[in-house]
């Protein structure tokens, strides 16, 4: 199974553990941290959507002028625009990218960040809509002809577009979350279905339910599953859980490290913080503080060790079924370099070496299967003579 790697696309350089210095959108950052996920072996970058926050889609646009190679996967929430307008927007994307272009809708886990940009749905109905409109999109990316639509939050008559994808038939359709809502709606209209960083026991377990989702959907594919780390790696196991607890600690020094957490609305950030409460360390390398100094915010655990340690971490969950790895340092450019340098290519050689092994194994079977065949034609041969 391929492998591919997901980094982040910020427009400024700020993180959990250190003050933005630049712009909100600051052209020369943005395009200095593309290059070097470009020049470093990942695949593609996450623009991701937050109320407030420079607008992804056009920075998205500014990116894919500038590079040639590198992938773009835009966050998008159903609630900002009407879903043929966004249509028309991700296809114009697409040309302008030359078909690089992956959308990645979310649905909204938190009611406040919602509501900041006017839009006051309950969680039920925020899934009811997202599937509405992702099944609008992909209409509007591929039909040619004129089409009315009326549901439960969107109605329209006679729209067609006049800019289509290059991608056929249509971009990919990413989609995340953890609740039974999500894996239901994400089951049915994803592509690729995205995870936060989670013991392998329990990926394995909401793997399955997406799986199980798409079956229940009636698919025939179920989507490639990605999952979200926090790298923190360095020349030894030693020096790394160094940086590792200064991460946590720079990292509560910015939240204010006495300032009362609240319950997360989300079930993923939910589950982040019961896994925090039950250890801290799970499996080869996952480390938990990081996500508990968050309140269990986002794509928060992180794999801690060498780079051959937290290569081999990543290679445990590609056994499980995950085809995309996403990760995010917390010095957003040097650690970009840093995971590209000396952790992707450990994880892509050996992968290529799995592959490879299982193409012969698979070569072999199919020639005893072929010889074991002749071996009955022949015996039905002589019997038939005889």
């Amino acid at each position: 199974m391929p492998v591919e790697f997901l980094g982040i696309a910020a427009t400024g350089d700020g993180s959990e553990t250190t003050a933005r210095t630049t712009a909100a959108f600051d052209r020369d950052y943005t395009l200095r941290l593309a290059r070097a996920h470009e020049d470093h072996g990942w695949d593609r970058v996450l623009f991701a959507y937050a109320a407030g926050a420079p607008e992804p889609a056009a920075a998205a646009a500014f990116l894919a002028s500038h590079l040639d190679r590198l992938q773009i996967l835009l966050a998008h929430r159903p609630n900002v625009s009407y879903p043929t307008f966004a249509a028309k927007t991700f296809a114009t994307l697409d040309r302008i990218s030359d078909g690089r272009l992956t959308v990645h809708f979310i649905t909204g886990g938190n009611d406040h960040e919602q509501r900041r940009e006017g839009d006051f749905l309950t969680k039920d109905q925020r899934y009811e809509r997202t599937r509405e409109y992702i099944g609008i999109v992909k209409k509007a990316w591929t039909s040619h002809e004129p089409f009315d639509h009326e549901g439960p939050h969107y109605r329209f008559e006679d729209f067609v577009s006049d800019v289509f994808p290059v991608q056929q038939p249509r971009p990919a359709v990413s989609f995340g979350g953890s609740s039974d809502a999500a894996y239901a709606a994400g089951g049915a209209e994803a592509d690729i279905y995205c995870l936060w960083g989670e013991p392998l026991a329990r990926t394995a377990e909401q793997i399955e339910r997406v799986r199980e989702a798409a079956r229940a959907a009636g698919r025939s594919e179920t989507p490639r599953i990605q999952v979200a780390f926090r790298p923190i790696i360095a020349p030894t196991e030693e020096l790394a859980w160094e940086k590792a607890h200064r991460t946590v600690a720079a990292i509560r020094a910015r939240r204010g490290a006495d300032r009362p957490g609240t319950t997360p609305e989300n079930a993923g950030s939910r589950r982040l913080i019961e896994i925090a409460e039950a250890g801290e360390r799970y499996d080869r390398a996952l480390w938990t503080p990081t996500a508990a100094a968050t309140g269990g915010a986002g794509n928060s655990n992180a794999l801690v060790g060498t780079p051959e340690t937290v290569a081999e971490a990543l290679l445990d969950y590609h056994d499980l079924g995950v085809d995309i790895l996403s990760a995010r340092g917390y010095h957003l450019l040097d650690d970009a370099i840093d995971f590209g340098r000396y952790v992707i290519p450990i994880v892509r050689e050996e992968v290529a070496k799995r592959d490879a092994a299982k193409a012969a194994e698979a070569a072999r079977a199919a020639e005893a299967a072929r010889a074991e065949q002749a071996e009955r034609d022949r015996h039905q041969l002589i019997a038939v003579q005889a």
